[in-house]
């Protein structure tokens, strides 16, 4: 066939047969919409900070990166041997730790859960009454001058039923507070822990569904993350999987699932030990949550270590790299976000979130760079390819690893340009990239 010359096309379908497969399959379409949304394509923190209620005032996130401060300046006091400690290469070492100081200055705590369940236990009524409003009041202090957190809210105690009226009770304290201190922030964020079957999260859909009706809240305007801290969480007493059920139970409210690493180390039989985001275990539960959370815009955050950076310079050293490769390898196995407990965890949440982000941007930019403009290189991309690299530098952006001068100067995007390869449509994923 000689150029230019136009391809015979033939078909052997009769045009309605389509017709009627997508007709047969509307709703499955209509299934997929709504089952599977994809990412909301909001900020994810990198971590969550847990602090008891009694322990919470109208300073702690700054008192926490006051500390956090203080720790660095005591021992790791400049870029060098904050390097040393964590093994960063040299040409990481400077921007890492500059970046991890201004973030301590500026932005201490991205994420901050008040605690009113194992951090808090048992105390009286009126104790936990008192603790509940003041949560409320003090945050939406912060939400008014401008010192809190990107996220705050709370974690109350579980749907079991020796805790439940308790619970609930606090909820509705410090909503109501919320409420009438001027409205529920829009960082807001619920945590239900040890949650064990679906009907406990279908319980807390129910309990947020009358407060909404209660103040006259757009209905679904509260959601909730789930804490998956139980056995039977993952494991169903039938032998099927849980964790599908829960996200399905809670009908959009969903935020996020938690991993418990301590709670649910625990139930398996796991020894204090050995208790620790690394385990087998632990590795098990959370592929499962991520498979099962995958395309939901439920996101999934790791747990914590329970091993803190106080004490002589040595050991601090020591519980620092712990903390960094624990969060360097969730990271690589796309948890994005986790728990600290500890002032002194959050330099090395940052240096490892930092040095994730920094050492891998300029390849991620090139490589997206090349597939925007359908030039060759040493990797053949295609959209799903283009979305986990646009999201790659989103995250790094959003956490401050990264500035959009230097991401646009190699990929020639602005950051409205990634947004819309990071929220590709369904279809499109599909498609070649050719």
């Amino acid at each position: 066939m000689g150029k230019g010359q136009q391809e015979n096309v033939a078909t052997s379908l009769a045009g309605a047969v389509s017709e009627e497969i997508s007709a047969s399959l509307a709703p499955v379409d209509a299934e997929l919409e709504r089952r599977y949304p994809g990412d909301p394509g909001t900020r994810q923190p990198v971590h969550t900070v847990y602090v008891p209620a009694d322990a919470f005032a109208a300073d702690t996130v700054r008192s926490w990166g006051d500390r956090a401060l203080a720790a660095l300046d005591e021992h790791a006091p400049d870029a060098a041997s904050f390097a040393a400690v964590l093994g960063l290469a040299d040409d990481l070492a400077g921007p890492v730790y500059d970046r991890v100081r201004a973030k301590l200055e500026r932005e201490p705590i991205e994420d901050l859960r008040v605690d009113f369940e194992d951090g808090y236990g048992r105390r009286p009524d009126a104790e936990e009454d008192e603790a509940a409003a003041r949560a409320a009041r003090l945050i939406a202090q912060a939400y008014a001058d401008g010192t809190a957190a990107p996220y705050m809210g709370i974690r109350v105690k579980c749907m079991e039923a020796s805790v439940r009226r308790r619970g609930i009770r606090t909820l509705d304290v410090f909503l109501t507070g919320l409420m009438d201190a001027g409205g529920l922030p829009d960082g807001l964020v619920l945590t239900l822990p040890k949650v064990t079957y679906a009907e406990q999260v279908t319980a807390m859909v129910r309990l947020l569904e009358e407060f909404e009706k209660a103040r006259g809240l757009t209905p679904g305007r509260i959601g909730f993350e789930i804490q998956i801290e139980t056995s039977q969480s993952i494991l169903a007493t039938d032998g099927t999987a849980t964790v599908a059920r829960l996200i399905q139970a809670a009908e959009g409210r969903a935020t996020g699932l938690h991993y418990g690493t301590f709670d649910y180390s625990a139930c398996l039989g796991v020894s204090a030990a050995h208790q620790a985001s690394d385990h087998p275990a632990a590795d098990h539960a959370k592929a499962i949550m991520q498979v099962a959370a995958a395309g939901t815009g439920v996101r999934v955050s790791d747990g914590s270590t329970n091993v803190l950076p106080v004490g002589p310079t040595a050991k601090v050293h020591d519980a620092w790299r712990l903390h960094y490769g624990l969060t360097r390898r969730a990271l690589a196995r796309a948890y994005y976000q986790g728990w600290d407990m500890h002032p002194g965890h959050i330099p090395t949440r940052y240096a490892a979130v930092f040095a994730f982000y920094r050492e891998g941007y300029e390849q991620a930019a090139g490589r997206l760079a090349r597939y925007v403009n359908r030039t060759d290189g040493d990797v053949m991309d295609e959209p799903a390819t283009a979305k986990a690299l646009s999201g790659y530098l989103l995250r790094g952006l959003d956490c401050g690893a990264l500035d959009i001068a230097e991401v646009a100067r190699l990929a020639g995007l602005t950051r409205a340009d990634l947004e819309g390869f990071a929220a590709p449509r369904r279809g499109d994923l599909t498609a070649s990239a050719k």
